[in-house]
């Protein structure tokens, strides 16, 4: 099962239901990849895990489609390409799975079924791109407006979790064993570890 959140301020507690539902319902869950990154990114590392470790006749679990991708139609569709390569595939809640009558069919009816399918996923992973499209574009217009009237200061940082990257980086971790401590990606480890080293810099005689 796949787990996502955009940002560090957003938890995956309400998806977490999903494993505990399936496991109550007798399904077998090989393995729960949670992260934090933008679906719109297309190198996120326990999504990439998860393709990695996928075997033939599993099933990708996700509470949405936009919780597997946001990213631009061509991309998302090879995302899902790979997770099919594996002898996979992927069942989202709200989306139509005929997995099991294509199974049963041959022919043109496997044929239609299978168009059907692909035109369904085809179409909830444009709109999970287009949301994220206009929630953006949104929040660029807010900014706008907020920096006419001089409102704007900009993201507040987490300084409690910047001081723990610090710290685990100066304790000698990795940068991937500190995103997995700290709880956050990779990309906000580099980040802070470069803005914390650039502030101690002319400290330093």
């Amino acid at each position: 099962m796949y787990l996502r959140v955009s940002t560090d301020e957003q938890d995956l507690a309400r998806q977490e239901g999903i494993v505990s539902g399936a496991r109550s319902a007798g399904y077998y869950v090989a393995a729960v990849y949670r992260e934090k990154a933008s679906g719109a990114r297309p190198d996120r590392p326990e999504l990439l895990r998860m393709i990695e470790d996928l075997q033939a006749g599993e099933v990708v679990v996700a509470e949405k489609i936009d919780r597997i991708s946001r990213l631009p139609l061509p991309d998302a569709e090879r995302l899902i390409e790979t997770i099919r390569a594996k002898g996979a595939r992927l069942a989202v809640p709200g989306i139509l799975d005929l997995s099991e009558l294509v199974a049963d069919s041959d022919g043109i009816s496997r044929i239609v079924l299978e168009a059907v399918q692909d035109m369904l996923l085809r179409l909830a992973l444009q709109t999970a791109r287009d949301d994220y499209e206009t929630r953006r574009e949104r929040q660029r217009q807010g900014i706008d407006v907020a920096r006419r009237a001089g409102r704007y200061t900009g993201r507040k940082a987490d300084t409690a979790q910047h001081r723990r990257i610090v710290a685990l980086r100066e304790a000698g971790m990795s940068i991937a064993r500190t995103a997995e401590l700290a709880d956050c990606s990779v990309a906000q480890v580099k980040r802070i570890t470069a803005l914390h080293r650039a502030k101690v810099a002319p400290e330093r005689p």
